[in-house]
């Protein structure tokens, strides 16, 4: 579970933002869209090799 310490004179903008910000790191939302619906291992294993793919390109384009 995701929370902040609210600081004392912290605005409630200022720690919505942290919040937010704790909240989007923590990928909570990630996981939630991935366990909504069900992925059949034949596209999961695709998916998989294609995310490779990218990242074997983009560690080339850096090196």
């Amino acid at each position: 579970m995701v929370g902040i310490v609210i600081q004392e004179n912290e605005s409630i903008d200022r720690a919505l933002k942290r919040f937010k910000k704790k909240y989007e790191r923590s990928g909570v939302l990630k996981e939630y869209k991935k366990r909504t619906f069900f992925v059949k291992p034949s596209i999961k294993k695709r998916m998989e090799k294609i995310k490779a793919q990218r990242r074997s390109q983009r560690n080339d384009l850096n090196d």
